[in-house]
């Protein structure tokens, strides 16, 4: 399908995306599983300040370079082809590394909000899971905020994410061989 006619489909519905997401999130922990484990047998399972630090940047590292390469090359995750969701940037083929990494940094506003609270005001772990909860619902809710429904680090990315239609049935043959 040509990128003019991608950008001719419909954007998903906001539940499919949340949907995708939580997919994608057990596909994250996967991700993270091999570096996370070679780093803490590195690290001798050390729990200093420095080495949570390195964890948070390793997370940071290894799930901005899964992303980032997806979505330049098929505009897609797992997550997404599994749901029929394609990333475009309108008059480009693919999307460009700088703004796949672009929408990959802005996309942190789905939880930064909340850890900084969490940072600022050493919230408990349910505390924190509920601020966590409250700007993912703040930041679902930026898609109702214009009217082709994309979230906000797509419009500042100058992204939008679009529902692939459902593939053609393949013809089963009247006749068998």
């Amino acid at each position: 399908m040509s990128n003019s006619a991608l950008l001719d489909q419909p954007a998903p519905t906001v539940k499919r995306r949340l949907i995708s997401m939580v997919y994608e999130l057990l596909l994250a922990f996967a991700a993270l599983f091999l570096p996370f484990l070679i780093f803490e047998i590195a690290s001798g399972a050390s729990h200093t300040q420095t080495a949570e630090h390195m964890r948070q940047m390793l997370a940071f590292l290894v799930l901005g370079a899964y992303f980032i390469h997806q979505w330049v090359r098929q505009g897609q995750t797992l997550a997404m082809r599994t749901w029929r969701i394609k990333v475009v940037l309108p008059g480009h083929a693919h999307v460009p590394p700088k703004i796949a990494a672009l929408r990959y940094l802005l996309s942190w506003g789905w939880v930064l909000p909340a850890l900084l609270v969490n940072y600022a005001f050493s919230l408990n772990r349910w505390q924190a899971l509920n601020a966590i909860g409250v700007g993912i619902l703040a930041w679902s809710l930026t898609a109702f905020l214009s009217k082709d429904r994309q979230f906000l680090h797509d419009r500042l990315a100058g992204t939008r994410l679009v529902q692939l239609p459902k593939p053609e049935k393949k013809a089963v043959s009247a006749q068998a061989s």
